[in-house]
């Protein structure tokens, strides 16, 4: 590994709302307690945005698309029925991740008695397009923009050889004989499920990395997870949690749970092959 001169943030992103480093699942559904239908910010950075959602049964999304980035989804409660362009419908159920292409109109519903619930992750700043064919009727402005009928060209998104648009994390891998590994890693979003066995923490001394560019946040997908983060006290994660290590914020992830208890961090950030900055030792 070569050594070099690496520039650190100084002062390290001081986390502004919604951010913060550790957003706890049940703080999240107790802030909506008796709502059945809710939008719950809790990622806003330079590249990505996240927000959590709650759908009510027999609840449906108007069809639309967003012109370059892919949109991510991580299902936790319920079910959802997903229509994606040129894809046959599919259930997602909790622990099911979704991949959707830039500029493919989809559908989300809820099926079932119960309420769906998603953490949804678009490119910053991303606003949605609305196919005229289902909206025919201009649809409400948004802060800063004008919805305007448009040709839109540059053509529909693609599934890569090695793309698909849902996993089934708890099926196809905690039950089943598939590996964990990357789901999305596109242009400007990586989906990475990182899964190992429970082990001792390590020493405060291992600080693990920074990013010079970019924050990054996690999902916690099964088991615990610690993390040391500069200038947060250290803490375990639970399934649902979601966690923030700002840009330039020494960090480290480790399998928290009891040792020998399979753990999995759903990593996210905007670059597959982005540089890790670590200890030079």
């Amino acid at each position: 590994m070569e050594i070099g001169w690496s520039p650190k943030r100084t002062p390290v992103r001081p986390y502004e709302a919604p951010n913060r480093a550790w957003w706890k699942l049940s703080d999240v559904l107790a802030a909506h307690k008796g709502q059945k239908n809710w939008i719950h910010p809790v990622v806003r950075n330079r590249d990505l945005e996240a927000d959590w959602h709650q759908m009510a049964p027999g609840g449906r999304t108007t069809p639309l698309m967003y012109p370059d980035n892919a949109t991510a989804l991580i299902v936790w409660g319920g079910q959802l029925r997903v229509s994606i362009k040129g894809q046959e419908p599919f259930v997602a159920v909790k622990g099911g991740e979704i991949n959707i292409p830039y500029r493919l109109p989809f559908t989300l519903e809820t099926v079932g008695d119960e309420p769906a619930l998603w953490l949804e992750v678009h490119g910053a700043g991303d606003i949605p397009i609305y196919p005229v064919a289902t909206t025919p009727t201009k649809p409400k402005d948004v802060p800063g923009f004008t919805y305007v009928q448009a040709a839109l060209s540059g053509g529909d998104g693609q599934y890569g050889p090695k793309d698909r648009p849902y996993l089934d994390y708890y099926k196809d891998v905690v039950n089943g004989s598939e590996r964990a590994g990357a789901f999305i890693a596109g242009d400007h979003i990586f989906v990475n499920n990182i899964r190992g066995r429970g082990t001792p923490t390590p020493p405060a001394t291992d600080l693990g990395h920074f990013h010079f560019g970019y924050d990054e946040f996690w999902f916690i997908m099964e088991g615990n997870i610690s993390y040391q983060i500069e200038g947060v006290p250290f803490f375990t994660a639970s399934p649902g949690d979601i966690v923030i290590a700002a840009q330039g914020r020494w960090h480290r992830a480790s399998f928290g749970g009891p040792v020998g208890q399979m753990d999995t961090r759903v990593a996210i950030n905007p670059y597959p092959r982005g540089l890790h900055n670590f200890q030079p030792h």
